[in-house]
């Protein structure tokens, strides 16, 4: 070995250390900043939703994303015009959407927009039957704020500036009532410390606070609750009779069965008497020959 081979070895290792936490610490901050960019986006979202609340909607900010614990939704808009999901976008560069296609720098942004369905897909099936097709899925570009409303594949997408005039001119589709109890049904839900396990119409039926407050809210919203709602209770049941007794009480296939044959034996036997008796009346009895006894003169 020659003189410094070792400690350059040992220099040249420590350089590719060097470079790749330089890589690492590059990445972190790339990461950092998307995640500052997206919180900001949110941020900026949120406020502009919040204008919407003196006009009857409300809002759910960063809640849990249903059957993804580790995943969430910015914005949940529940209004006149129904169920909004909005996905906050605060993309940098080119961003253009053209012919169906969203593309940033180049790039395809198709699973962007499924992710928004899936939202949307997720929060619909926590609501009943009927205002399940009240839900849409939205993406909001912050970055792109002029981009008129886009109806694509599904996903409504528009740029910031068109938020607030776009969710003003939904056609009502849910009364004031029902608003807020939608709205502080998917809050119980999707804003506490855990998310659903299973985004499946199961949750309306499970006997607890949360699940009974959708219909709860929804009576008193239709002004029942002057009354006491009583709690679900099954009906009184009458006893169950034992298997013996039900035997008892259904007849037998095979007594039913023989009691036809015995009848159709009888209505037989029936017939063949009839047509005996019907033919001894029908039929004159035989002529007895005359007989002359001739006696011999004496």
């Amino acid at each position: 070995m020659e003189a410094g081979q070792g400690a350059a070895e040992q220099a040249r290792r420590a350089g590719e250390r060097v470079s790749r936490l330089e890589a690492e610490l590059e990445q972190a901050r790339r990461t950092k900043q998307a995640w500052l960019a997206g919180a900001e986006g949110e941020q900026r979202v949120g406020d502009q939703l919040s204008r919407l609340e003196a006009e009857g909607w409300a809002v759910l900010h960063d809640v849990h994303w249903p059957g993804r614990p580790k995943a969430n939704l910015d914005h949940i808009l529940v209004g006149p015009g129904g169920v909004l999901v909005i996905d906050a976008k605060n993309w940098s560069g080119d961003v253009r959407l053209r012919d169906g296609d969203l593309r940033q720098n180049g790039f395809s942004r198709r699973r962007e927009m499924e992710k928004a369905l899936d939202q949307g897909a997720a929060v619909a099936a926590l609501l009943e039957p009927q205002h399940r097709t009240l839900t849409q899925a939205w993406i909001c570009l912050v970055g792109q704020p002029e981009l008129l409303p886009s109806p694509t594949g599904g996903v409504t997408i528009l740029g910031m500036d068109h938020l607030v005039e776009a969710v003003r001119t939904l056609p009502p589709v849910l009364e004031p009532a029902l608003v807020g109890v939608i709205h502080d049904y998917l809050h119980g839900l999707l804003a506490g410390p855990t998310s659903p396990a299973v985004a499946t119409t199961a949750l309306l039926t499970r006997p607890d606070a949360v699940s009974s407050a959708l219909a709860d809210r929804r009576a008193a919203a239709a002004g029942s609750d002057s009354m006491p709602r009583p709690r679900n209770t099954a009906p009184a049941r009458s006893p169950r009779p034992s298997r013996r007794a039900r035997r008892r009480n259904q007849p037998s296939c095979l007594g039913a069965f023989g009691r036809l044959v015995l009848l159709a034996v009888a209505l037989l036997i029936g017939t063949i008497v009839l047509q005996s008796f019907a033919e001894t009346i029908s039929t004159p009895p035989p002529v007895t020959p005359t007989i002359e006894q001739v006696v011999p003169a004496g």
